[in-house]
C-alpha cells in the first residue's frame, strides 16, 4: 500500500464533504453535531469529549437515526489503548413474545421499546476518558434544539415515507414532534424548533444521567409507558447495569492492524469479509471489472450467512481464541467455496435483518486519540411514539431480537439484549492510529466498510474517492443492492449471469450505508476527513491556533 498516493491525492470540497485540517478531524451525519464536536477540540477537550458532544447532537437535528430514546456503542483509542464500550440495550423485565406476537407491535408504538443506553454510555466515556464538564459536552445539543436547525431534503423524503408509521400510533406523540403540525413532512429549508428536549437535555446537563435512570425523566417515562401499555419501567431503568467496556478484535489485513468492536457488535463479521479478500490478489478486487463485483458480492454474501447461521455469545466468544486462527479458518473455508464456483443458488436459508438504521461518527484529535461512535434507535425514526413532555422518540429495538429460536442468545427475554451489527475500523499503520471509518445501515453498514476498506488500501484511492464510490450490498438470498447508474451495465449483466437477483437503487442511495472517517497522514503533516455525499453530514477541524 502507497500512503503517500492515497494522502496526496485527497481533495476537499466546498460543502465540506471533504475536509483537512491541521489539528484533529471530526466527521459526523449532520453539520451542526460536527461543529459540536469541533467547538470541543477548540476548548481544549480530547476526542472522547468531541464525540460525546457531536453524538448528543446528532439526537437532535438526525432524530430518524438516534437519540436520548436509543442506544450507543464505542471504539476508543485513547492514550495508547483500544476500548470497545458496549451499550447495547436491553429487554424490559415485562419482554416476552406473548406480549408481541405481530411484527406491527415490535416496531410501533410503546411496547417496542427497550432500555435507552444513549446517555448511560456518553455518560460513562464523559466520566472515564474525557476532559471537560459533562454540561460543557450537552450545552451545544441544547442550543441547537432550543433554536432549531433546517430540515434538509432527506429528512423532508423520510418524513413523508414514514409518515403513515406515525399516524398509526395512537397517541400520535411522535407526529406532534416530529410532522409538520402532527400530520404532514417539513418543506426542506424549514426549521425544526424542539422546546421539550431543550428542557429535557438542560436538566441532564445540570443533574446529570441519574435523572435520566434514577430520577424525574425516568419516573416521567414510568407514566408515560403505564399510559400506553408500553413494558419500560422505572425498575428497569434504574437497574440499568454499567455499560460493559471489553477488548477490541484485533486481526491484520494486508500488513495493516485493524481493530473492531466484539460480540455484541458485528466487527468479527467485518474481519471476516477483510481475511476472506486477502485470500485475493489486491488488483482483482480493485480494477472495476465484471469479475471483481462478482467477487466482492459474493465475499459479502458468504460472510453474511456465516454471521447469521453462527451467532456468538459475547460472554463466550472468547473461548474460540486464538481469534486470529478461528478468522484465518473459516476465511480459508469460505473462500474456497467461491474458488469452487459458489453462487446465490447454492445458499442455506437465513433470517437477514437488514432494515435498521444508524448514524456513526468519527472522530481523531491532535494527539492522536480516536472515538468512533455508532447509536441508533433501530428503524428510521425508531418506534414513532415519542416521550411526552419530553421531546425525544422511544426506540424500537424489540424489532431486532431473535424470536423463532428460545435457545438464540439474541432470543427476546428479559434483560436480554437484540442483535448488533456495529463494526466500526481503527486501522493502524506503523503501529499508530492511521484511519478509522464506520457506516450505519444494520448489515449494510459493515458492508460498506469493508467496500470502503478495500477501495483505500487495494485500489490506493484516497478517502474521498473511496468514499463516493460506487457501492452494492449482497444478501444471503442472492439479491444484490446496487447503484445501478453507476457501474457499468457489463457489471449488472454478469451479476445476473452469476445468480443473483438485481435491484436498483438511486444513485448516491440513501440506503447503502454512509461513511464517515477520518484519517491521520503519516507522510505529511495533518488529518483528513470525509462524510459520505449520501447523507446530510460534514467533516471539520479546528481552526488553527492562534
Amino acid at each position: 500500500m502507497d500512503a503517500a498516493r492515497i494522502e496526496q491525492s485527497f481533495q476537499s470540497s466546498g460543502d465540506r464533504k471533504r475536509s483537512s485540517s491541521r489539528r484533529g478531524m471530526v466527521a459526523t451525519a449532520f453539520p451542526d453535531a460536527t461543529r459540536a464536536g469541533v467547538q470541543m477540540l477548540e476548548r481544549g477537550g480530547n476526542a472522547v469529549d468531541a464525540a460525546c458532544a457531536a453524538a448528543l447532537a446528532l439526537g437532535v437535528c438526525e432524530p430518524q437515526g438516534s437519540g436520548l430514546g436509543g442506544q450507543t456503542m464505542a471504539l476508543l483509542r485513547i492514550d495508547g489503548r483500544t476500548v470497545a464500550v458496549d451499550g447495547s440495550s436491553h429487554a424490559p423485565a415485562l419482554a416476552h413474545p406473548s406480549r408481541l406476537k405481530s411484527r406491527r407491535s415490535r416496531e410501533l408504538g410503546y411496547a417496542a421499546t427497550t432500555i435507552p443506553t444513549t446517555l448511560a454510555v456518553l455518560g460513562h466515556l464523559s466520566r472515564s476518558y474525557g476532559r471537560l464538564e459533562w454540561s460543557t459536552l450537552v450545552e451545544p445539543a441544547v442550543r441547537v434544539a432550543a433554536h432549531g436547525y433546517r430540515i434538509t431534503p432527506l429528512q423532508s423524503r423520510l418524513q413523508e415515507r414514514e409518515k403513515s408509521g406515525f399516524l398509526r400510533v395512537p397517541s400520535r406523540s411522535g407526529a406532534r414532534y416530529f410532522l409538520k403540525n402532527g400530520t404532514m413532512p417539513y418543506l426542506s429549508g424549514e426549521t425544526l424548533v424542539q422546546k421539550d428536549l431543550a428542557a429535557t437535555l438542560s436538566q441532564v446537563a445540570s443533574d446529570g444521567i441519574e435523572a435520566f435512570y434514577r430520577g424525574s425523566i425516568g419516573q416521567r417515562i414510568d407514566a408515560d409507558m403505564k399510559r400506553h401499555r408500553g413494558l419500560l419501567r422505572a425498575e428497569d431503568l434504574a437497574l440499568l447495569p454499567e455499560v460493559i467496556e471489553r477488548e477490541a478484535l484485533v486481526d491484520t489485513y494486508r500488513g495493516l492492524t485493524v481493530h473492531t468492536f466484539p460480540p455484541p457488535g458485528a466487527g468479527h463479521t467485518l474481519l471476516l469479509i477483510l481475511k476472506m479478500m486477502e485470500r485475493f490478489p489486491a488488483e482483482r478486487l480493485s480494477d472495476g471489472t465484471p469479475d471483481s463485483h462478482r467477487l466482492l458480492a459474493e465475499i459479502q454474501r458468504l460472510a453474511l450467512g456465516e454471521n447469521r447461521r453462527n451467532p456468538l455469545n459475547p460472554h463466550t466468544f472468547h473461548q474460540l481464541q486464538p481469534w486470529t486462527a478461528h478468522t484465518g479458518q473459516r476465511a480459508r473455508s469460505l473462500a474456497g467455496l467461491i474458488d469452487q464456483g459458489s453462487s446465490p443458488q447454492s445458499h442455506t436459508r437465513v433470517s437477514e435483518q437488514d432494515r435498521g438504521e444508524t448514524t456513526h461518527l468519527s472522530v481523531i484529535d491532535g494527539a492522536g486519540n480516536v472515538a468512533a461512535i455508532t447509536q441508533s434507535v433501530n428503524l428510521v425514526y425508531g418506534s414513532k411514539a415519542a416521550a411526552d413532555g419530553l421531546g425525544f422518540l422511544y426506540n424500537d429495538y424489540v424489532e431486532a431480537f431473535q424470536y423463532d429460536k428460545p435457545t438464540h442468545y439474541y432470543n427476546l427475554r428479559p434483560n436480554g439484549i437484540p442483535w448488533s451489527s456495529v463494526a466500526p475500523a481503527l486501522v493502524f499503520a506503523g503501529g499508530e492510529p492511521w484511519l478509522v471509518a464506520g457506516s450505519p445501515g444494520s448489515q449494510r453498514g459493515f458492508s460498506a466498510t469493508a467496500l470502503f476498506l478495500s477501495a483505500v488500501i487495494d485500489g490506493e484511492l484516497p478517502i474521498s474517492h473511496a468514499m463516493s464510490k460506487a457501492r452494492f450490498y449482497a444478501k444471503v438470498d442472492g439479491e444484490i443492492s446496487i447503484e445501478g447508474g453507476r457501474v457499468d451495465p457489463a457489471v449488472l449483466t454478469h451479476l445476473a449471469q452469476a445468480g443473483y437477483r438485481i435491484r436498483r437503487r438511486d444513485d448516491y442511495s440513501f440506503f447503502l450505508g454512509a461513511i464517515h472517517a477520518v484519517l491521520k497522514c503519516r507522510t505529511k503533516d495533518g488529518y483528513q476527513g470525509v462524510a459520505d455525499v449520501r447523507r446530510d453530514g460534514t467533516a471539520e477541524g479546528p481552526t488553527p491556533a492562534p
